[in-house]
C-alpha cells in the first residue's frame, strides 16, 4: 500500500475523476517515501543552523509570514488561501491513502492522522475521535475505512469546531512539516522563499530520503548547486532544488502537474524575491492568487 506523503498536487476537486489513476501510478512509487518518525531537524546548536540564523533575517518563524506560506501552500492544496477553512475537510479522494483531512492532509492510511487524533486524545482525554484510535491503527498503511465508516467523516467535521482540535493540527502540522522544513532551509542559508520552497515540498512528498521524499530531492539538488551556507548562490541553488522536485513530480500521475513549482515559486524566484515580500501574484491550475501584505 501507498507509504508516507507523497502529496496529491492537484486541486481536491479534480482528485475524484483521476482516483482509478492515481491509485495505480501511485502504487509503483511508495517505496521511496519514509514514515515522519523518522525526519530529524537539524542540532540546534550546530554552526550551520547558527550561520543561517544570522544570515537570513526575518523567515517564515515571523508569524506574518508563516500565515504567507500557509495561504500560498493552500492555494495548491485546497485551490483557496482561507487555509483556516480545511480544519474540518476530509474525503476519500482515491489515491489509495484512506482518509485525507485537514489543514495539510493528514492521512488515515499514512500515520500522521493516526499521529494526530492521539495527540488531540492527550489534550482533550474522551474526544469525539479517540473511539476511532483502535480502528486508525488497524487501517494505517492502507486504504481501507474498515471501523471508520459510516460515522468517522461527520465526526472528524465535528472534531473541527472544537478550538483543541484545531490547536492539535497546528501542533502536529508544526512538528511534522512546518518545523523541520524551515530548520533545514535556515541551516542551508536560505531565506524566506527557499523555506516557502522546503515547507511545501514536504507536505507534498513527505519527509524521508528517499528519491521521491523531501530528503532525496534536496539531495539531488546538492549535487547540483551548492547552498548559501556552502557559499553557494542562493536563486541558482533554489533553482536546482525546484528542477530535483519537478522531476520527482513527474514520477507519479498524482504529481504530474507540475504548476505549484512553475507558475508558483519559480514566478517568486525568477523576481527575485527571496524574502517572499508581498505583494505576490501567482497561478495554480489555471486559478489566481494575490496576497497584497
Amino acid at each position: 500500500m501507498p507509504s508516507k506523503h507523497a502529496r496529491p498536487s492537484r486541486p481536491r476537486a479534480l482528485h475524484i475523476a483521476t482516483a482509478a489513476v492515481l491509485v495505480t501510478a501511485v502504487t509503483a512509487t511508495v517505496a521511496n517515501a519514509r514514515p515522519h518518525r523518522t525526519t530529524q531537524p537539524p542540532e540546534p546548536g550546530s554552526t550551520a543552523t547558527a550561520a543561517a540564523t544570522t544570515s537570513t533575517g526575518n523567515g517564515l518563524d515571523d508569524p506574518r509570514m508563516k500565515d504567507i506560506a500557509q495561504q500560498i501552500v493552500s492555494s495548491a492544496e485546497n485551490s483557496s488561501l482561507d487555509w483556516k477553512a480545511q480544519f474540518a475537510y476530509i474525503e476519500d479522494i482515491g489515491d489509495g491513502r484512506g482518509y485525507t483531512a485537514g489543514i495539510v492532509g493528514f492521512c488515515s492510511g499514512t500515520g500522521d492522522m493516526l499521529d494526530l487524533v492521539e495527540h488531540y486524545g492527550k489534550l482533550k482525554p474522551g474526544n469525539a475521535l479517540s473511539g476511532y484510535l483502535p480502528a486508525l491503527r488497524k487501517v494505517n498503511d492502507s486504504s481501507s475505512h474498515a471501523g471508520l465508516d459510516p460515522d468517522f467523516v461527520g465526526a472528524w467535521k465535528k472534531a473541527a469546531q472544537d478550538p483543541v482540535f484545531r490547536q492539535a493540527q497546528t501542533d502536529e502540522r508544526d512538528r511534522v512539516y512546518f518545523n523541520p522544513s524551515v530548520m533545514q532551509a535556515r541551516t542551508d542559508g536560505l531565506r524566506a522563499l527557499g523555506q516557502l520552497v522546503y515547507y511545501d515540498a514536504i507536505v507534498m512528498h513527505g519527509p524521508g530520503d528517499g528519491s521521491v521524499s523531501f530528503g532525496g530531492i534536496r539531495a539531488a539538488a546538492m549535487r547540483k548547486a551548492r547552498t548559501p551556507a556552502q557559499g553557494g548562490d542562493e536563486k541558482a541553488y533554489l533553482a536546482a532544488f525546484l528542477d530535483a522536485r519537478r522531476a520527482a513530480m513527474k514520477t507519479e500521475a498524482a504529481h504530474g502537474e507540475t504548476d505549484r513549482v512553475d507558475t508558483e515559486q519559480l514566478v517568486f524566484l525568477k523576481a527575485g524575491n527571496l524574502d517572499l515580500r508581498p505583494p505576490l501574484v501567482w497561478k495554480v491550475y489555471g486559478e489566481s492568487f494575490r496576497i497584497d501584505g
